[in-house]
């Protein structure tokens, strides 16, 4: 049975991509730029609550909504059609993403670099999965239910600091390890 998968091949991807920018005129240097100030966005959001809650000031409370209500405006600006939960996933893949990569930057920070680096790993997987998603290059019905054993392992793993050591990726050319090369190949900032 042939799967309908759009990210098997590197090269379609790319041409995928290139017919993607020629025909909506994407520029994807600026969207990843713009998904950047997004992640930064909901952090701010995050901010103003903790500094709300341990102040007891509500006026922090308050600048949530101003904060939010640009967050939303510029996630349109990306998000042009989603389906289901698909707006609300991307959210939160920016938001997991962006604290995945704080949280590496302290433990680089504190010298134990392959935590760092697993968590950067893990950072751009999900960095990837929200392009994939938003880019509809993902057909979701092929995406493969995870199963028992892979979960317990991942749960086991967290929070230790020989997360590094316990990540063997056995996966290399999965889905999500298809979607990071994938990204990488056609999202450039470097590019104006």
């Amino acid at each position: 049975m042939q799967s309908n998968n759009p990210i098997k091949d590197l090269n379609e991807f790319v041409a995928k991509v290139d017919d993607i920018k020629k025909k909506d005129k994407m520029d994807l240097s600026s969207d990843q730029d713009l998904s950047l100030a997004i992640m930064n966005l909901i952090s701010i959001e995050e901010h103003f609550f903790f500094t709300g809650a341990k102040t007891g000031k509500n006026e922090y409370y308050d600048l949530i909504n101003i904060v939010r209500e640009m967050r939303k405006e510029l996630l349109k600006e990306i998000i042009k059609e989603y389906e289901g939960e698909v707006w609300c996933i991307s959210k939160h893949l920016l938001a997991a993403s962006m604290r995945l990569m704080e949280v590496g930057t302290k433990q680089l920070s504190m010298g134990k670099k392959d935590v760092a680096y697993s968590l950067f790993n893990k950072a751009f997987s999900l960095y990837s999965l929200f392009w994939g998603l938003n880019m509809k290059l993902i057909n979701v019905g092929d995406v493969k239910k995870m199963d028992d054993k892979s979960v317990e392992q991942v749960v086991a793993s967290a929070g230790s600091d020989k997360l590094a050591e316990k990540q063997s990726d056995p996966q290399k050319n999965g889905l999500m390890a298809k979607l990071k090369e994938m990204v990488q190949k056609a999202i450039n900032c470097c590019i104006e």
